[in-house]
């Protein structure tokens, strides 16, 4: 039975890949556009507002401020998201920063088993959010251009994202891993040393590059598959279920269609962007997966808090307005 499910898959994938490589050689000319748009999108937007704050990130990181967070915010991260103090900086950085800093940050504290698995799947299900430059700035002032509904949308962002965590509190709450033994920061009680400081500079600027260059990767990939299916004539004749299916597979397009809608259907157009900007899209999901992965933390808990999130987000948002 395994054996035959596992058949299923590979032909099933295989398909898939050789229908995708046809498609690139069938488009070529809008696949090459969007190519190019995306490499754009990526250099203009992504990497200017991404690349300091990953390096901020994993500096901030071996510092003493995690350390501190840690038994400062204990009594308050153990009652309410049933994961220790230590969790604290990820859920911080991943709403200062945005996506995929939070899931960064999460692997970051598993690796070096300052948490455990299950509290990490906690953490990853609410702490990776979108960048409040994005919500703020290129949502709010540029596409809609209304800073006060920036706000709402960030403080719906923010409010539904905790909620969320809230709820999963419960994830495994029976289960205990046993493969984890608590660790506190002990080697980071003290501030970085001179001497070494070029070295962890060197290598937060490599990480970084490489984190940001992976994201590069996801935005092209996904903007060529959006032309693929533009293409491909798949297209809904409602606008809304237009914007929601090509939102759902690349956020930042999707928010782009949703915010031209504004003019003839405002209050449609605004809850469709906040559960666009909660829910993330598929091309962050496969960012996220790809950070995760090397740890072993599950997929599902994020999968299935992104979307809590959309919902409970554009529910908020409704309300505000």
């Amino acid at each position: 039975m395994n054996f035959f499910v596992i058949n299923i898959k590979r032909f099933f994938f295989t398909t898939i890949f050789l229908a995708f490589l046809i498609c690139l050689i069938i488009f070529s000319k809008t696949n090459l556009e969007a190519a190019r748009n995306g490499l754009v999108l990526w250099a203009n937007s992504v990497l200017p507002s991404l690349f300091p704050f990953f390096i901020a990130s994993e500096l901030i990181y071996q510092t003493n401020l995690p350390y501190i967070l840690g038994k400062s915010l204990n009594s308050i991260m153990k009652p309410f998201f049933n994961i220790s103090g230590n969790g604290s900086i990820a859920l911080i950085l991943g709403i200062i920063s945005g996506n995929p800093i939070g899931a960064k940050t999460i692997c970051n504290l598993k690796k070096d088993r300052i948490i455990s698995k299950i509290e990490a799947e906690r953490l990853i299900a609410f702490c990776n959010n979108t960048s409040p430059l994005f919500v703020l700035g290129t949502v709010g002032i540029s596409l809609y251009n209304n800073k006060r509904l920036g706000y709402i949308l960030f403080i719906s962002h923010i409010v539904s994202s905790l909620l969320v965590g809230f709820c999963f509190r419960f994830w495994k709450k029976n289960n205990i891993d046993s493969t984890y033994i608590e660790k506190n920061f002990n080697y980071k009680n003290s501030p970085i040393k001179i001497s070494a400081f070029g070295t962890i500079l060197n290598t937060a600027i490599k990480n970084s590059i490489n984190s940001c260059l992976q994201i590069g990767g996801f935005v092209v990939l996904f903007s060529i598959i959006i032309s693929i299916l533009k293409n491909s004539g798949i297209y809904f004749q409602i606008p809304e279920l237009n914007t929601l299916f090509y939102g759902i597979i690349e956020m930042t397009n999707g928010v782009n269609i949703s915010a031209s809608l504004a003019s003839s259907t405002p209050l449609t157009s605004i809850v469709i962007t906040s559960f666009l900007l909660g829910f993330g899209g598929l091309s962050v999901l496969f960012q996220v997966y790809s950070i995760i992965a090397k740890e072993n933390i599950s997929i599902k808990p994020y999968l299935y808090g992104k979307i809590l999130h959309g919902i409970l987000a554009c529910l908020i948002t409704f309300t505000l307005i």
